[in-house]
């Protein structure tokens, strides 16, 4: 049985469909994200599988349990960290954790999560003198301290600097390595990449798809692009000859081939044959930009 399961969830505020038909399933020890721009009802969407919201129609089950229904049980199953903690700024952490622990039927043990999150030493400052990575730190602890089953993390690294959002994905994978399953949302290509098995790709409060990020890679087109300098002329009609080349642009002295994945060693042996060098190269890998584009576009769902 999935973790959890959500079956045509449907959300509105006033004339807004913030959620719409919304329908994909976790399975035990994943983390799985939801993927999307701002705006695309992602929050609202985990609000409602976290008992926050009461949907309008569709059914969520976490854990066999209904959110509304069942809520306070589920609260002792489910850790979540919201966008804003809202936490008091002369709280220390210790005292903040304390308090959290004081919800559960059987917390963690405060001391031990602290020393494992990195912030023991921060235990006695208060929650204003934090970094944005401390405070980060501070929301999946808090997150963890009713020893969940499943913690629901959303927009965890907005606004964090490039090392302390390698930082935190790493403490998120060492989550899902002690046996939780991870909701992630994100609207960070590169996170959902290093950190998903799956993921639900959310536009207009719609699913477009659901895959593993490699997968839909694959979907926004597949394939490679290259982009180079020809130390020598060469025709396009030769490089579109190659059974591997899709397409050819020329941007002033670059250009730009597209096609399979055998793309790069194909063109290389062309202009190795020519004795032709390529100058200022690049090669880029179909990605889950490519895709979240390729498929919004063309309007394709699961």
């Amino acid at each position: 049985m999935p973790v959890i399961e959500v079956e045509r969830l449907h959300k509105r505020y006033g004339e807004l469909t913030a959620v719409d038909e919304v329908s994909f399933a976790v399975e035990q020890g994943e983390i799985f994200g939801i993927l999307g721009p701002n705006g695309a009802g992602k929050t609202t969407t985990v609000e409602c599988i976290s008992g926050l919201r009461t949907p309008d129609a569709g059914s969520v089950r976490v854990l066999g349990l209904d959110p509304v229904a069942d809520r306070d049980e589920l609260h002792q199953s489910v850790g979540v960290q919201l966008q804003e903690a809202g936490l008091p700024d002369k709280l220390q952490v210790r005292e903040v954790m304390d308090l959290f622990a004081s919800f559960y039927r059987d917390p963690a043990d405060v001391a031990a999560l602290l020393r494992r999150l990195g912030l023991h030493e921060k235990s006695r400052d208060r929650y204003k003198k934090l970094s944005g990575g401390q405070k980060q730190r501070l929301a999946i602890a808090l997150a963890l301290v009713g020893n969940p089953r499943v913690v629901v993390l959303d927009e965890l690294t907005t606004g964090l600097d490039p090392h302390a959002r390698r930082e935190t994905w790493e403490l998120v994978e060492q989550v899902r390595e002690s046996g939780v399953t991870v909701l992630l949302v994100t609207h960070f290509m590169e996170e959902a990449e290093r950190l998903c098995d799956r993921v639900a790709l959310i536009d207009r409060g719609r699913v477009v798809a659901v895959d593993t990020p490699e997968g839909l890679a694959a979907r926004g087109g597949g394939g490679q692009r290259m982009r180079f300098r020809p130390s020598a002329p060469i025709e396009d009609a030769d490089l579109l000859a190659l059974p591997e080349v899709a397409t050819v642009v020329r941007r002033g002295t670059q250009i730009e081939v597209t096609g399979a994945d055998e793309l790069v060693s194909a063109v290389t042996a062309l202009l190795a044959r020519r004795q032709i060098t390529a100058g200022s190269l690049r090669i880029e890998q179909s990605s889950l930009d490519d895709a979240f584009i390729h498929l919004t576009e063309h309007g394709k769902e699961n």
